[in-house]
């Protein structure tokens, strides 16, 4: 059972990478698949790289190897490729002016979603505190009630 588990987790673990662009050196391969972590492809958008098999993302991937084989830290390998493609290239992007709406906007919504919905329900609680009956309607209910006692009896 467990040698079917990993015969059918195998492929699955390989994603997108090619056999051609694996680095002979496991070492240095293990770091490309964890640089290739925190760069979206840009085409697929909600991809790494590593998943995507969009010709940019192997081009990246590619380019990944490509550095960490000429010597670079893996910090250097991600600062060269933001450098190149920008910040949307990273799949958590920096806190900095320029991202300040993509961090912050999920709290806004949440801010707004939960102001709505107490403005909801303080309106929901006010309506039913003036539902009260007019005195028409409580002269009317009490008559009806004497009458129904009267019936009763």
């Amino acid at each position: 059972m467990l040698t079917v588990l990993i015969l059918i987790a195998l492929p699955l673990a390989s994603h997108a990478v090619e056999p051609d662009e694996m680095l002979a050196d496991p070492v240095l391969e293990a770091r490309a698949r964890e640089i290739s972590k925190d760069l979206r492809c840009v085409v697929c958008q909600n991809q790494d790289i590593d998943s995507s098999n969009a010709g940019v993302a192997r081009d990246l991937r590619l380019l990944v190897r490509e550095r960490l084989v000429a010597g670079d830290t893996d910090q250097q390998v991600l600062d060269y490729i933001q450098a190149r493609y920008g910040d949307f290239v990273l799949l958590k992007p920096p806190f900095k002016p320029e991202t300040y709406a993509l961090w912050l906007t999920p709290f806004v919504l949440v801010l707004v979603g939960a102001g709505g919905v107490i403005a909801v329900l303080a309106r929901s609680r006010r309506n039913k505190a003036t539902a009260g009956l007019s005195d028409e309607e409580e002269r009317r209910v009490s008559e009806l009630l004497a009458q129904s006692e009267r019936d009763v009896s």
